[in-house]
């Protein structure tokens, strides 16, 4: 067997989500930096040994990142709940081929698999190659029938190599409220998943067990068979 990572990395000042409305802007992104340093611990242990601890600050919809219901629903469960089996799925690669900056994608759009009940479904825009870039924020996303597919068949969780599986223009997110609604999760911001096969591994997706976060940045990867 062997691992492939499909998380960005994770960095002080690392780009993010901004919201903008009537002049407010707020920039998402993360803090990194020492909170204890090796030689302020070091007269603590005489100076035989010392450490350094780390002070990490940052939005949870960042990075490579899972949404729990709750991030959609108030009363849902947030990402503490998740049972692990919901977040080691097996999974299949859907490959958008080429796409345009803000395309929507519909089912003629895309192969989207008959069998894919419990799995993770990741879709390949390629979009990961923009990252860090301004068209990055210009992301193609899913129309409403592939979410409807996604659903009727079985889907267990979505993920894409990109900033949202909904268009900033549509003010109802309905992949949003349509996929967590129905406890399908959601993982943004995947990369290099044209390094998978189309099916035969394992994806995982697992953050740690934050109490009352709606979403967490995670290091999603997948066990792929040699």
């Amino acid at each position: 067997m062997r691992f492939i990572d499909l998380s960005h990395d994770f960095a002080d000042g690392m780009p993010g989500f901004s919201l903008r409305r009537d002049g407010e802007v707020k920039q998402f992104t993360a803090s990194i930096r020492p909170f204890v340093t090796h030689e302020a611990s070091a007269p603590f242990y005489d100076h035989q040994a010392s450490f350094e601890i780390t002070e990490v600050s940052f939005q949870t919809s960042i990075g490579t990142y899972l949404d729990a219901p709750r991030h959609r629903w108030k009363d849902r469960r947030d990402i503490s709940q998740l049972r692990l089996d919901e977040l080691i799925l097996p999974g299949v690669v859907v490959d958008a081929g080429a796409v345009a900056p803000g395309q929507q994608l519909g089912l003629q759009h895309l192969a989207l698999p008959d069998d894919i009940k419990g799995k993770a479904v990741l879709v390949r825009f390629g979009w990961d190659r923009h990252w860090g870039t301004d068209t990055y924020e210009r992301y193609p996303f899913l129309g409403r029938d592939v979410i409807d597919a996604l659903v009727a068949r079985g889907a267990a969780l979505l993920g894409v190599d990109a900033f949202n599986v909904d268009s900033r223009a549509d003010p109802s997110r309905p992949a949003h409220s349509v996929l967590l609604k129905r406890d399908i999760l959601i993982v943004e911001n995947l990369r290099d998943l044209h390094l998978l096969p189309n099916d035969g591994f394992r994806f995982f997706a697992v953050p740690i067990k934050a109490v009352g976060a709606a979403a967490m940045t995670i290091r999603a990867f997948a066990e792929v068979a040699s």
